[in-house]
């Protein structure tokens, strides 16, 4: 009598398995088809030439692929392996390398900047280094100066923005700028003992398997870099002035590299993703470290931490690297979940469609 029940009940077990188990890898797979879809509807409906986007869940890459042209003139296709700016995502970067050094005793992050540069103005002096990375520093920006465009040098822009007044008391307020990273790069290369550019190779890139990492703007000759697009108007007479799309051409002072030259893949971004969820480039404690809003002097939290806008904190947390109106990565730790997604149309604005991507992978993990 048990026998055949015995029978029965292993047939089904056997069953059950053949059916969970397509379930399981379908509802990824139709989270994979589902944003393949979607980032073809969106790319049409904000024209976006080419992009590029990776998707790691669970600490693995679920999806890396490329759409559409990097150059829309010699009709050239987006691949994985297609160099993308980052823009102000590179500020990420230069985060988690100022925890590297924090780990090591070489930086302290609650200590002033006078610790650590010389040649600083009176009023500079008592900025603690985490006040640069959440920009409520205070500072002014130094790309209201005149730069290498306008034929002034960098050192020009340097001596410039050190003679202007703060634009308010350090803690005071949350006010974004380049000085801030521009800063943060000297601290690097002179506690880090190299040039910024090597300690991010040697450090964060070689460590993540970044393979297509690089630096470099609209000026530098980089290797299957797309071109970069916008529809913003050129005040020319044109009919469609506002309706066209064209070149757009933005430049990055070597000293500000820190704050917005990075230009890799989003794979690679992905890779280093893993490699910072895995412990790879600091310990577990220094991400959380990294990723608590920055007080300010009234008590309340800054909309960044150290080198992340912070999104989100309740009920999930998120973190993200947003740059140039056209790259943007979206972490969602809670849900050990990140979405990369790349762009060459300035406008193009990621970090709008990413949520709508994230959800489809969240359904996807509650089907499991």
């Amino acid at each position: 009598m048990h026998a055949p029940v015995s029978r029965l009940g292993l047939m089904f077990a056997a069953l059950l398995a053949l059916f969970v188990g397509p379930a399981v890898a379908g509802s990824l797979d139709e989270a994979n088809e589902q944003t393949r879809q979607l980032l073809r509807k969106t790319m049409q409906e904000r024209r976006i030439p080419g992009l590029q986007i990776a998707v790691v869940q669970d600490d693995r890459l679920v999806l890396s692929e490329a759409y559409g042209l990097s150059q829309v003139e010699n009709k050239v296709a987006a691949t994985t392996q297609t160099l993308f700016p980052l823009n102000s995502a590179t500020k990420s970067f230069t985060g988690v390398a100022v925890m590297q050094l924090a780990e090591a005793g070489q930086v302290d992050l609650q200590a002033p900047l006078s610790r650590y540069l010389d040649d600083l103005p009176p009023a500079w002096q008592q900025v603690r280094v985490r006040q640069l990375l959440a920009h409520t520093s205070g500072l002014p920006d130094i790309v209201d100066e005149p730069g290498p465009v306008t034929g002034a040098t960098e050192a020009d822009m340097w001596k410039a923005v050190k003679q202007r007044p703060v634009l308010a008391p350090a803690g005071e307020c949350f006010a974004y700028n380049q000085t801030n990273y521009g800063l943060l790069a000297q601290i690097i290369v002179k506690q880090g003992g190299k040039p910024y550019e090597r300690f991010m190779a040697e450090r964060q890139f070689a460590v993540a398997g970044m393979r297509q990492a690089s630096f470099g703007d609209s000026y530098d000759l980089l290797p299957n870099a797309a071109t970069i697009y916008s529809y913003f108007p050129r005040r020319t007479l044109a009919q469609d002035d506002g309706n066209r799309l064209s070149r757009w051409i933005y430049d990055i002072p070597y000293s500000l590299n820190a704050g917005g030259g990075l230009q890799t893949t989003a794979e690679d971004v992905a890779r280093w993703l893993l490699a910072l969820s895995t412990g790879r480039l600091i310990k577990p404690a220094s991400v959380q470290a990294m990723w608590q809003p920055e007080r300010l002097n009234d008590g309340s939290s800054g909309p960044w931490s150290a080198g992340w806008p912070v999104l989100a904190t309740t009920p999930q947390r998120q973190l993200a690297g947003i740059g140039g109106n056209r790259s943007a990565f979206i972490v969602y730790p809670d849900q050990r979940l990140a979405i990369v997604v790349l762009t060459n149309l300035v406008g193009g604005n990621p970090e709008r469609f990413i949520p709508q991507i994230a959800a489809l992978y969240k359904a996807s993990d509650r089907q499991r």
